[in-house]
């Protein structure tokens, strides 16, 4: 007989493709949590029935209303409750976040189980810098809303890394090459299955490749972080002081210049005193 459960929230991450990514752990908590709250009950039956249990399964998703999530923080005071999303780890694009902080308010235990996630598998496939990333979620439908998303990250120092549909897939590397200027990307999906697939390439060649195919499957996008900026030439060092000059003494202007650009305080300093005499 297996041993009962601490009760409280469990978040069990599950595999994105291949069920046999599983981990042992994983399978032991859903085969004994009282009750595994599911985005999908039909996706998640797949999963329980091969890790063995079966443990009653409640619908929780995006759209579950107070009254549920209530409900379940109620049971993890006398009950060990799994949250179990469609594919991955729970809440990364997910649905949870909002259990996750009613749980921790009610003073509930919360444990995780760490498993697979597919923006980091794509990270590992994409060959682009790992020690600083971003990640975005999906981009929003509307062409303004993903305009404005872009725009606030495209001079983020990070790699970044989006989810995505096939038949949006052509338009937002479109729209990345237009806001974030024409860096290395990856574009992985099915990661784990059976049609696994990652192409590298520029964001627009891989615009033009994904411009009138939409490929089927989940579809993660990694871009890479933007490249260091050109040094400021003596034109625009000349316009950036005319502009300061305007609004402090030469040596306020010098040295805002400076940092901004990064050029030599004392050599525009001197050139400034030039402007202005």
């Amino acid at each position: 007989m297996r041993e009962t459960l601490s009760p409280g929230l469990y978040i069990v991450a599950g595999p994105i493709g291949n069920l046999s990514d599983l981990t042992p752990r994983a399978a032991d908590i859903l085969c004994r949590a009282d009750v595994v709250a599911v985005e999908d009950t039909r996706v998640s039956a797949k999963l329980l029935r091969h890790a063995g249990s079966e443990r009653p399964m409640v619908p929780y998703h995006d759209h579950s209303n107070e009254a549920l999530r209530d409900r379940l923080v109620d049971r993890m005071a006398g009950e060990a409750v799994a949250l179990l999303s469609d594919a991955g780890t729970p809440l990364i694009s997910d649905p949870g976040f909002k259990l996750v902080r009613a749980a921790r308010a009610a003073g509930r235990a919360i444990y995780t189980l760490p498993g697979p996630c597919a923006a980091i598998a794509a990270l590992t496939l994409s060959g682009l810098p790992t020690d600083r990333f971003l990640f975005m979620g999906f981009l929003p439908h509307k062409a303004k809303g993903r305009e404005d998303m872009l725009s606030e990250v495209a001079g983020v120092k990070a790699t970044l890394i989006f989810y995505e549909s096939g038949p949006r897939l052509g338009a937002s590397l479109a729209a990345m090459t237009a806001l974030l200027g024409d860096r290395d990307a990856a574009v992985s999906r099915e990661i784990s299955k059976a049609y696994e697939e990652t192409r590298t390439a520029t964001l627009s060649q891989l615009a033009a490749r994904y411009a009138d195919t939409a490929p089927k499957g989940e579809i993660v996008v990694v871009v890479g972080p933007p490249g260091e900026a050109p040094p400021a030439s003596a034109e625009d060092a000349d316009a950036a002081l005319r502009e300061a000059l305007t609004r402090l003494p030469v040596g306020r202007a010098a040295s805002e210049v400076a940092k901004a650009t990064g050029l030599d305080r004392r050599t525009l300093y001197a050139r400034a005193m030039e402007l202005k005499g």
